[in-house]
């Protein structure tokens, strides 16, 4: 169990706060495709004493003392990255995704130098160059889109424009694509322009690990992702690069835009790697797929149209657009149904950010949760049955019931 029972005499606004968050978890179905639930090991790692040290620097090069046993867990982390990922070198410092991918950049393109990414609006993250963050700022970026007819990358398109504005760095990744990259077609068009190849996998670093997509360790210069998410570690991140690039990898993240490392969150991430090393993990990762299959199945099987018509991963996308529902409406709706999922632009779509067209599913954390295919066609038809009746009260009050339920039957440790 957590210990929050620490809290309530201190701060008991705080111990409210995370006892009804509790409730939350323990009572609603999660569908955020980047959010999960940590082992018991990973939270004690994340809330132990190691939060009380400083250790500017790397294993055995630290600006302070007392780092020995630090130096242990950050170099146990990072031999368990360059094993499970068969890398030439890994950074286990980034504090989250975001930072790691501002790493990447520092270490290999310059302020102005052209960069291309997945636009925003068609799946990509915000780091990828969309335009009101940093990584458009200060680099040239060039969005290259999703086809809105099949929901899927032209690689044709990537390339000619590629040819067209001669990038220093060409990223692949998404927030919000459920197909399978190929990362070897993504290398060939960064050789043939003289790019750097840098994939983000923060959303299938599992699937990554266990063999069930493909992997773009071999071919990119440099790999980004997050420790959460599929990989059911803290919030934190890491980077993996070829031995060519390790220096500049590791100046770029240290000391050029972090100082200390949290230390409690290595820990975490060691633990998460351990865990993703065990033959379960890899069951617990098939059974992700499986999962947003069915989820994707049992949508098509209602009417609702699956973007790209399916998936090869742990994502959904939906456009809502001939249910007539806007996917903030949905999102809110299905909020009181305990149900939680995100709005999320979709290809092509005429609606803003703010208000886009689509919501975003995801099956990692009821997976975590023991939920299987039945369980999942029973969500998507939960989901359509709020959607098509969002302003009925009955209605989400009934699914609210049946989604109580089912979480008392499939209850997380805490």
């Amino acid at each position: 169990m957590q210990n929050l029972d620490l809290i309530r005499p201190v701060d008991p606004e705080v111990y409210a706060a995370a006892v009804d968050e509790t409730t939350r978890q323990q009572t609603g179905i999660e569908m955020i495709p980047s959010e999960n639930y940590v082992s018991q090991a990973v939270l004690a790692a994340i809330g132990s004493v190691l939060t009380n040290k400083y250790s500017e620097g790397y294993p055995g090069r630290r600006y302070y003392g007392g780092n020995e046993n630090v130096d242990i867990i950050e170099r146990l982390a990072i031999e368990r990255a360059k094993t499970l990922f068969k890398a030439d070198h890994a950074n286990v410092q980034p504090y989250s995704g975001s930072p790691a991918n501002q790493a990447v950049y520092y270490a290999l393109a310059a302020p102005g130098d052209t960069v291309m990414g997945l636009a925003l609006p068609d799946g990509g993250h915000l780091t990828h160059g969309w335009k009101v963050n940093f990584s458009a700022h200060y680099y040239n970026s060039v969005q290259y889109p999703i086809d809105p007819d099949t929901g899927l990358i032209d690689y044709d398109v990537v390339w000619k424009m590629a040819r067209e504005n001669k990038p220093k760095l060409i990223w692949a990744g998404a927030t919000a694509y459920p197909r399978v990259f190929d990362f070897d077609k993504f290398a060939e068009i960064a050789q043939d322009v003289g790019a750097y190849f840098a994939a983000d996998i923060a959303h299938i670093a599992g699937l990554v690990v266990t063999g069930l997509h493909p992997d773009p360790v071999p071919v990119a210069d440099a790999v980004s992702m997050t420790s959460h998410k599929m990989l059911r570690g803290p919030r934190g991140a890491m980077i993996l690069c070829k031995q060519e690039h390790a220096k500049a990898i590791d100046r770029a993240v240290f000391p050029g835009l972090q100082g200390g490392p949290h230390d409690h969150v290595t820990a975490g991430i060691a633990v998460c790697l351990r865990e993703a090393s065990l033959p379960e993990y890899k069951t617990y990762c098939r059974q992700v797929i499986v999962n947003a299959q069915a989820l994707a199945e049992a949508f098509a099987g209602r009417g609702f149209t699956v973007v790209s018509g399916g998936t090869d991963n742990h994502l959904v996308l939906v456009d809502l657009s001939n249910k007539d529902v806007p996917g903030k409406v949905a999102q809110k709706a299905l909020d009181r149904a305990h149900i939680t999922l995100n709005a999320n632009m979709v290809p092509g779509d005429k609606r803003s950010a703010f208000d886009p067209s689509g919501i975003r599913m995801g099956s990692p954390a009821a997976t975590t949760r023991g939920f299987e295919e039945a369980e999942m066609r029973q969500v998507a038809n939960w989901i359509s049955d709020v959607v098509e009746h969002v302003d009925d009260d009955k209605v989400i009050e009934r699914v609210r019931g049946e989604v109580t339920e089912m979480c008392g039957r499939f209850p997380l440790w805490y």
